[in-house]
């Protein structure tokens, strides 16, 4: 198992609460990822159905992990949500969604002031040669609204202007599935992927 705190927002800035975190171990069929952290309870619930898919659930109080092929760019983003609401994408190319809206084993609950989510990421959903990652929280309504990254962009490197972008690739650090699943794990193909682009 693999744990990862969201320490700092998506410019460098440490965090003025408990930071989200989200452990990633192995699961039947794919990877397990289970997300902890406050909930603050900004903006309200999205309108559609628990442990449905929720298109543009980003404008919402969310976790995210993106798992990436840098030499492709082909990746997948997973977006969830507190209230039960998910949403997937595979990418190819900075931004570039080709498919959304997957089905997801997803399972979230809010206790008080913190939530715990519970997802199952099948590996047909992974590009084939995943190898960087990165991990997002975003909460709170304008002008509250927060960006969290587990890799955020430096200080140094921020430009005049520059607001939060989720999909700045060069700053995703070095991933290894095999740390999680073990040395003699080989990705399996995926048939979603070998139709992409």
């Amino acid at each position: 198992m693999m744990e990862y705190s969201i320490a700092h927002t998506w410019d460098s800035i440490p965090v003025n609460h408990n930071p989200v975190t989200i452990h990633l171990q192995p699961g039947d069929g794919g990877l397990l990822m289970e997300v902890r952290g406050p909930f603050f309870n900004d903006p309200p619930a999205p309108a559609g159905p628990p442990g449905e898919p929720f298109d543009k659930l980003w404008d919402y109080e969310v976790a995210e992990a993106f798992f990436l092929n840098s030499t492709t760019e082909k990746y997948l983003e997973v977006e969830v949500c507190p209230h039960g609401q998910h949403l997937i994408l595979l990418l190819h190319g900075r931004g570039n969604a080709w498919k959304r809206g997957l089905s997801l084993k997803y399972e979230a609950s809010i206790e008080g002031n913190e939530w715990h989510g519970k997802a199952l990421l099948p590996w047909r959903y992974f590009p084939p040669g995943v190898n960087k990652m990165n991990l997002y929280a975003i909460h709170g309504s304008d002008p509250r609204r927060t960006y969290e990254a587990l890799y955020p962009v430096p200080r140094e490197d921020l430009k005049p202007g520059q607001g939060p972008n989720f999909h700045l690739l060069e700053y995703f650090q070095n991933f290894n599935l095999k740390d999680i699943m073990g040395n003699d794990f080989l990705q399996p193909d995926s048939d979603l992927w070998s139709t992409c682009c």
